[in-house]
Formats: C-alpha cells, structure tokens, sequence
C-alpha cells in the first residue's frame, strides 16, 4: 500500500482499538456495577436509534466520499438536509416512545428512550465531519475526538452507575459521547458549513447514496431483528446475556472491520478508473485483515469462559456460549467489507443494494426457523454465523464478473491465516487442561497463542506479517 494509504489504515487501526480498547474496559467496568437486565433494556432502546442513524450516517456519508469532484457546497447543502431529516426522525421517536414501551410491556423506558434518540442530531453533524477527513485519509483527528469522547463519556457513566442511576447511566454515557466526540472534530477540522443549499447537488449525491441507505437500513434491520426477537419472546436478562457475549468479538471486528471500511472506500475510489489496481489494493485489505482477525477469534473462542468470569464475575458465564458462536461468526466479516466497498468506490452501489437483499432474505428465513423450529437463543445466534458464511460465497459471484477476483482466488488469500488459526487454537486450547487458576490460565494461554501464530507465520514464510511490518516500518 502507498504511505497515505498505510498511515490511513495505521490512524484508523489506532482509532478503532483505541475507542473500542478504552470503551471495552469502561463497559468491563459497567458491567460489574450493572445488571443484565440494565444492558438488555439499553439494548431494547437502542435498536430503534441505530436504525434512526442509518438514514442519517450512511448515503450521504458515502457518496461525499466516493464522489471524484465534491465542493465545499457540497458538504454544506447535504448537512443542512442531514440535519432536517434526523430533526424528523427525532420527532417521529419520540411521539413513538409510548408505542415501544407498551410493546416491550415496559412502560419505565419511555423517557429515558426519549433522551437516548437525542444522539441523532450531532450524528447528523458528525457524519459529515467523518466525510472530509475520510476523503483526506485524515484520520488522526478521528482519533483524537473518539478517544477523548469514550473516556470523557465512560467515566461519567461509571460515576452515574456507582450513584445507583442504573438505565440512566448508559443513557447518558452513550448520549455524552457522541456530543463530546462532534465537539471535539468541530474544533480540530478546518470545516465550517455555510448557508447554502444546492438541491441539484444534493439529488446527485443521493442518486448514488441511496441505495448505500437502503442497503445499511435492511442490514440493520437484521441485525436488530434477533434482539427484537430475543426481548420479545424471552426476557430482558437473556438478551443482556445475548448482546454481553457478542461484545467481546464485536469489539475486535467493529475495530478492524472499521478500519478497512472507512480507508479502503477513499483508497480505492481514487483509483476507480484502474480496476486492477482495485483489486489488488481489496486483495490486500482482505489478506492482511484476516491475519490479524482470524487469530484473535480463536484466541478468544480458547479463552472465553475465564475471560467472562474474570473480567465480568460469574453473573455473566451464561454468555459464554453466545461469546464463541459469534467469534465463528463475525471472523469473516472483513472479507465482507473489503468485497462491497469495492463496489461502492467504483460507483456500483446497485450491485452492493442487490447482495444485502439476497443476503439478508435468507438470513430472515434463517432467523425465523431457528426462533419457531428451536426455539433456542444459541439457534438465533447460529443462524447468524450460518448467514455471515453463506454471505461470504453470495459476495464473491459478482466480484468475478466485476474485479476478476474468483471465490478460488479468495479462499487461497485467506487459507494460510485459516489454518494458522485453528491450529493456534487447538494448541492454546490444550493450556487449559493444565488446571490453573482462571488468570494464570489465561495469561498462559496468551503467550502460547501469539507465539505459535508468530512461529507458524515465521515458518511459512507468511507474506501478510512481512506486510504488516513493512507498514509499521514506513
């Protein structure tokens, strides 16, 4: 990769595991000082303001940057109709925060669901923000203001919980964050809106941003559906426990996943004339992206029961099983990344909005039998990890047609770090039968892990780790 690209990615890699690094200690903290029951209602809330964000965070976001020729007109007239629509969207929650409550039987939830969906309007705001450094592959600032807006905003809520304010404290933990975070970027980026509204612009961008939209919108809408499901049907505990298990490898994807997201659309779109060559940069990104994620999935898969009991007490263990069918699951959710956004930077959106329908329709009908077949939570969240394999096969059909990058091609770009992993995996696993105590255990089993993995990379003369250094390097 070019050094823009390269510190790109390094900025973003260190923004991500830094916001998701301090976030996943507070939340480690939150969770011993809450209850499950605490996360699963904050996980009922917030499924309605993720798909508020949707409308306002994705389209636009991603047609400023992937368009070749965006004025500063640009950035202002699509804020303002940003803006316009999450003050809709606001409107439209909060006369709907009593239609929630009573259908969750919760009538408790209405008013701090009400302030929750605050978090829409500077998410309008920050969203464009994201868009212009995103386009200057300039993502030490982004760095700056999540650091600094997670820690601001996870001490007050741990300051919130220890005063006994339950719900509330991650009320205004979340809520806090993403004001602090867009206060901080409005001081730090050079970009200040202007009045001006250049609806001819704006219906350009949204020609293409639309079907971003409505892919992520039905995206989201899966991804929600097996909480919606679970806080239905079950109890809020089980979807605390459902939502805590997913956490731990949610945080090492969000991070990566992230990472290659948000530098690999710039990248490649300022290559979208050169289809080669965008091949060979989402070659990359998927190669070195699976080295790090692969690894790290097993690890924790080996690791997950004392992880649980030492960082969230014994309270928690019944997300133990949640925890590693998610690890089989979002491992390969880099891959996803790197073969859509392909499609986006080359300005072929309609073909990312075709595979989320295909994809998503099946995981539906996936969800729907494991909910009326099994009637088992660990079914819901297999069906999950059935779709996200089945995805990576649907990806790949049209990226040959397009890149003339093959599903052959892809599987012998991630089988190195595939086998490296499970073979890491069943050796740390093997630590465990040792019978040390669960911190001992653990620490033990860390060092094993990164040392197999470093000496099987080493052995094979893996060239992802020669990349990764190489990078570091410059």
């Amino acid at each position: 990769m070019n050094n823009s690209v390269a510190n790109g990615v390094f900025w973003k890699l260190l923004e991500r595991f830094g916001v998701q690094g301090v976030q996943f200690v507070l939340q480690i903290v939150l969770a011993r000082l809450l209850s499950p029951d605490d996360y699963g209602v904050l996980s009922m809330m917030i499924i309605f303001t993720l798909l508020a964000n949707v409308f306002i965070q994705n389209g636009f976001n991603t047609a400023l940057i992937q368009d070749k020729d965006v004025s500063e007109e640009d950035y202002s007239s699509t804020l303002w109709v940003v803006l316009s629509i999450a003050g809709l969207l606001y409107l439209i929650l909060f006369c709907s925060a009593p239609v929630i409550a009573e259908f969750y039987n919760m009538p408790s939830i209405v008013l701090p669901f009400r302030v929750l969906c605050l978090m829409v309007l500077p998410g309008a705001w920050n969203s464009i923000q994201l868009a212009k450094v995103s386009r200057e592959l300039d993502f030490k600032k982004v760095f700056n203001s999540n650091v600094l807006a997670v820690s601001a905003s996870g001490i007050l809520g741990i300051i919130l919980a220890i005063n006994g304010f339950g719900v509330w404290a991650l009320v205004i933990q979340n809520l806090s964050n993403i004001f602090i975070a867009c206060i901080v970027m409005s001081i730090t980026v050079s970009w200040r809106p202007r009045l001006v509204l250049n609806l001819s612009r704006v219906n350009k961008l949204f020609s293409f941003g639309w079907k971003i939209l409505v892919a992520n919108l039905i995206d989201m809408i899966y991804q929600d559906l097996s909480s919606l499901v679970i806080g239905k049907k079950f109890n809020s505990a089980m979807l605390g426990y459902y939502n805590r298990g997913k956490q731990f490898p949610q945080f090492i994807n969000n991070s990566v996943n992230g990472a290659v997201q948000s530098v690999m659309l710039p990248a490649m779109s300022a290559k979208q004339k050169d289809i080669a060559d965008v091949k060979n940069t989402m070659r990359t990104a998927i190669r070195i992206s699976t080295y790090i994620v692969f690894p790290i999935m097993a690890g924790l898969v080996a690791i997950s029961k004392p992880l649980i009991s030492i960082l969230l007490t014994d309270k928690w263990l019944p997300c133990v099983e949640y925890m590693q069918i998610f690890c089989v699951a979002l491992a390969v959710f880099p891959i996803h990344s790197c073969n859509l956004q392909a499609f986006n930077a080359i300005g072929k959106s309609e073909i990312y909005l075709r595979l989320e329908i295909i994809k998503k329709g099946i995981g539906i009908m996936l969800l729907l039998g494991a909910v009326f077949l099994f009637k088992s939570i660990s079914m819901i969240a297999w069906s999950t990890a059935l779709t996200s394999y089945l995805s990576f096969v649907i990806n790949a059909i049209p990226n040959k047609k397009v890149f003339g990058y093959t599903y052959a091609e892809q599987i012998r770009d991630i089988f190195p770090s595939l086998i490296m992993s499970m073979i890491m995996c069943i050796i740390t696993l093997q630590v465990e039968k040792l019978g040390m105590n669960d911190i001992s255990s653990i620490a033990c089993q860390l060092v094993v892990g990164v040392l197999s993995y470093l000496i099987l990379s080493v052995a094979t003369h893996n060239e992802e780790l020669h990349s990764i250094v190489s990078m570091i390097n410059r």
